[in-house]
């Protein structure tokens, strides 16, 4: 059996959202619970929003909450040249084309399904190119050749089995007119060079999978397993996003909630073993399965993340305590001042008790 190995891929164009902080939680977990490797990779194909700043902010959340990547953080962007490879060996094995349709021709059959009330599905004009006349004005994108009858089944290791019809799945762009590899190539090529045996992630991936799938049978790599976890929905019910309240790590740190504790709150937030409340992090390693995960999405608690910290606070030892405090004074208000130190300490000591 070869070694367990699962990825965390944020794309560095925004804060790491908590959602996320989950998902790359329950990767490290598991993979920690099967002596395994987990890997961070930096998905930054998307120069134009892509920033420094964001990947700092992503691998200092990570840290924070006590998740150690193993190796060096994977660079995407240095592997493309590896993606387009892949692209054109598709094109020659017959299972990729080139299309020559213009933005306005996708538009109107985008506009056309809008206008009928169903999914848009590319109307794969170029799959089948031998009465076109191809256009000298227009750089071609590569489409994957997707199966058009039958039905593809994912066994999925949260979700069950899943069986859609091959029917709803487009003839998929995997590299652009720029020359780019799309997100539905790279994660594919990226995964299978760095040997993830488990794609554990956001079910709103499911649609994703189906397509990565096809790639992976068209280059004959071994597929992974994978694992589809249900969303986080806000206070409201709601598909939480970045524009909601204490979205972020950096939410929570000037909340004053402690590492632990909103790590211990992701943990139980749509898993559970047993009637168990309160891990700590060598019991989340040694009792974390995929099986424990629930398929109903689950919803943000800030008064039950509150309370989790009002316990680790009172069960911490009160220099780590002190700590936390004068690392928290430091960042967001003022030094303490180092004459107080004492009494300060003798005052934390007084409200644990």
């Amino acid at each position: 059996m070869s070694l367990v190995a699962t990825r965390f891929a944020p794309s560095p164009t925004g804060p790491l959202h908590i959602g996320g902080v989950r998902t790359a939680l329950f990767n490290w977990l598991f993979s920690k619970n099967n002596k395994g490797k987990f890997y961070l990779r930096i998905e930054d194909t998307d120069k134009e929003r892509s920033k420094d700043e964001y990947k700092i902010q992503i691998i200092r959340s990570l840290e924070w909450i006590g998740i150690k990547h193993d190796d060096k953080e994977y660079i995407q962007s240095k592997n493309i040249n590896e993606h387009k490879k892949i692209a054109e060996e598709l094109l020659k094995k017959g299972f990729a084309y080139h299309c020559y349709c213009s933005e306005e021709e996708i538009k109107e059959q985008k506009e056309k399904a809008k206008k009928k009330g169903i999914p848009f599905v590319y109307n794969r004009k170029w799959r089948d190119s031998k009465n076109l006349e191809i256009p000298k004005n227009i750089s071609p994108v590569i489409r994957f050749k997707s199966k058009i009858s039958g039905n593809t089944i994912v066994r999925d290791l949260v979700q069950g089995e899943i069986n859609i019809s091959n029917s709803i799945i487009e003839d998929f762009v995997i590299l652009r007119k720029d020359g780019t590899p799309t997100y539905q190539l790279s994660a594919v090529v990226d995964d299978h060079l760095m040997n993830i045996t488990h794609v554990i992630r956001g079910d709103d991936h499911k649609i994703n999978t189906f397509k990565q799938k096809q790639i992976y049978e068209a280059m004959n790599w071994k597929l992974p397993e994978f694992a589809h976890i249900p969303l986080i929905h806000s206070e409201g019910g709601s598909k939480l996003s970045k524009r909601d309240k204490a979205s972020t790590i950096d939410d929570y740190i000037k909340l004053g909630v402690i590492s632990d504790a909103l790590r211990n709150y992701l943990l139980r937030l749509g898993w559970s073993h047993k009637d168990k409340e309160i891990f700590t992090l060598k019991e989340s390693i040694e009792l974390f399965d995929l099986k424990g995960i629930g398929k109903s999405p689950s919803k943000l608690d800030i008064t039950r993340i509150l309370s989790l910290n009002e316990h680790y606070i009172k069960h911490i030892n009160e220099k780590e305590l002190f700590e936390f405090l004068k690392t928290y004074c430091e960042k967001f208000g003022k030094k303490i001042d180092s004459n107080k130190e004492k009494k300060l300490l003798e005052s934390l000591n007084f409200f644990k008790k």
